[in-house]
């Protein structure tokens, strides 16, 4: 079941970064499709981010609880590059993202193209910031699972 939420969770980011820059260019255009990509934008982040909160609780290889029994303490994941990237900074990074999108579609629902055009570039950003890309040393991930 990990293996396969985790290509789901994979394949989920990059239907999130393709929404996301349609968004984008939508909302710094002042288009009207951007009340309806928005929505799915969110709605894609969301079911990213709940299946990301169950992979860093109970992940095999990066879970929370695995880290913790591993290297014994908080502090200690705090030390470890690879453990705080999977611990602390993917999460907070994607938490502040999703949290972005979500604003933004309020924003957009309002017909407030300036503010949520905004918002949606430091989500991406953020995003672009908080994947493990595969050129990223020690915690890169490939393209897509499986490679």
């Amino acid at each position: 079941m990990n293996a396969g939420l985790l290509h789901l969770h994979n394949l989920l980011r990059w239907a999130i970064l393709i929404l996301l820059l349609v968004a984008l260019f939508q909302a710094f255009a002042k288009k009207e499709g951007l009340k309806k990509t928005s929505l799915f934008l969110m709605v894609a982040a969301h079911i990213t981010l709940l299946i990301g909160l169950y992979q860093w609780y109970f992940s095999d290889t990066v879970g929370l609880k695995v880290l913790l029994n591993n290297m014994g303490s908080f502090g200690a994941i705090m030390k470890n590059s690879f453990a705080r990237f999977w611990a602390v900074e993917h999460i907070s990074g994607m938490l502040i993202a999703i949290i972005l999108i979500t604003l933004a579609r309020g924003r957009a629902k309002k017909g407030l193209y300036g503010p949520a055009s905004w918002m949606l570039l430091i989500a991406l950003i953020a995003i672009l910031a908080s994947v493990p890309w595969p050129f990223r040393e020690g915690i890169g991930r490939p393209w897509f699972p499986g490679m």
